[in-house]
């Protein structure tokens, strides 16, 4: 008999009811990774949404934002937005914890299929997740983007 695997994953808290301080957390993230790695001006970042979005964000046992992602709901798809993981972080399946948040949220709230505007260099991470790309890639805040949609069961 073996006792508990200690995964640093495992001690990560996944929190999709945000409060003040969960929110601030994913808003300093996102301008990590957005503004302050890839450039994005911060008022295409920063779009007025966020209130009417659902939110999923892992967090440290110290409150760090270390992968989010937001949900809008529009009619039966769900369009997911913002998804992001710390720069060092990254192929630890953060980014996939958060997914299947958002996902399950956009189930629950009736919607049939999500989509979203990957950027081309991380198309293979959602392709992976079951997303199909779809029409032309174009730029978004001068980044290269290309539209993927996956149907929810």
């Amino acid at each position: 008999m073996s006792g508990p695997v200690d995964s640093p994953a495992a001690a990560l808290r996944l929190v999709t009811e945000l409060g003040p301080a969960e929110r601030a957390a994913a808003m300093a993230l996102r301008q990590r990774v957005f503004v302050d790695e890839q450039g994005v001006p911060v008022e295409l970042e920063r779009d007025g949404r966020d209130g009417e979005a659902r939110h999923a964000v892992l967090l440290t046992a110290d409150g760090r934002a270390l992968a989010t992602g937001r949900l809008l709901v529009l009619g039966d798809t769900g369009k997911l937005q913002r998804i992001a993981v710390e720069r060092g972080r990254r192929g630890e399946g953060l980014g996939r914890r958060v997914m299947a948040a958002l996902e399950e949220l956009a189930r629950d709230a009736g919607c049939r299929r999500v989509r979203l505007s990957s950027q081309v260099e991380a198309m293979g991470f959602y392709e992976r997740l079951g997303y199909v790309a779809e029409g032309e890639t174009y730029l978004d805040a001068g980044i290269l983007h290309r539209d993927m949609t996956r149907a929810l069961r």
